[in-house]
């Protein structure tokens, strides 16, 4: 994944978007990736992040921007200053930004980075089996989807 940061800006593949705050990449079709998304909208008063489904033009073009099959993407993915972070880091940066008790999270970060990924990937490679709703427009109650969502 190692490229510069705004790197995505000189990619003609990568459509244009508002990027002067986190976006947060997340598998609409994923119920357990679903619920993240909108606990994040929920959950993030100050709206501090914005979210786009893998599944939309911005998030395939992202997710081969950087390399990642957007057919299967086995990750969420945190763009951030221009930066993507992925698996465990790309979560841990998602959950430093957000309010207690979630901010705990980052406590993690003092397992070694291969015991963090190998733990995500443990998780992400059954995803699909979580039962629930996937995505759908309709905001968590109170959460306007203006300027929060992009497509």
């Amino acid at each position: 994944m190692g490229r510069g940061p705004y790197s995505y800006r000189d990619d003609p593949a990568v459509p244009d978007f508002p990027d002067d705050r986190p976006l947060v990449l997340f598998d609409g079709d994923c119920a357990l990736c679903s619920n993240s998304a909108r606990m994040i909208l929920k959950r993030d008063r100050a709206g501090v992040f914005r979210l786009a489904p893998t599944q939309s033009p911005l998030g395939r073009a992202l997710l081969i921007h950087y390399g990642l099959d957007p057919d299967d993407p086995s990750t969420m993915l945190l763009i951030q200053d221009g930066v993507a972070r992925e698996r465990s880091d790309g979560a841990l940066g998602i959950a430093a930004r957000l309010p207690a008790p979630y901010r705990l999270a980052v406590s993690a970060r003092i397992a070694p980075r291969f015991v963090r990924d190998a733990l995500y990937d443990f998780v992400a490679r059954r995803r699909r089996r979580i039962p629930g709703p996937t995505w759908c427009s309709l905001p968590p109650s109170g959460v306007d989807l203006a300027d929060r969502v992009l497509g």
